[in-house]
């Protein structure tokens, strides 16, 4: 099993590779399934759209949300295609990572001019 760092490190570097091929400007769901393809090439394993269910009190919402991406089970992808990332987007991400009991998560937007500015990690309670 890869570390975590190595699993993120090989996201980011395919993740800049396509931005730089093909550039900002199409829609979310078009970087995701290029971005799983790869992924899936380089022998990792990907789930794309996971349905995301949680509990309180007596009710279930047992779809709330959708993962855009998780990586051999242990990285969760949240991709955006927007002018630029707000915080909100990053309180999304650490939602599915508390909820999923994840430690990282990548928020990548596929949006902004060069990539760099676009890649956010976040952590939750993260343990190397």
């Amino acid at each position: 099993m890869k570390p975590i760092d190595e699993i993120s490190s090989d996201v980011i570097g395919t993740s800049m590779a396509i931005h730089r091929e093909i550039g900002p400007g199409l829609l979310e769901s078009v970087y995701e399934a290029i971005l799983a393809r790869k992924l899936v090439q380089m022998g990792y394993e990907v789930v794309q759209q996971k349905p995301l269910g949680f509990a309180y009190e007596d009710m279930e919402f047992p779809a709330a949300f959708k993962v855009d991406l998780i990586v051999d089970n242990r990285l969760i992808i949240e991709l955006k295609s927007i002018e630029r990332l707000q915080p909100v987007h990053s309180k999304q991400l650490l939602t599915y990572l508390r909820l999923m009991k994840f430690p990282v998560g990548l928020l990548i937007n596929f949006g902004c001019e060069t990539l760099k500015e676009g890649i956010k990690r976040v952590v939750n309670n993260y343990q190397d």
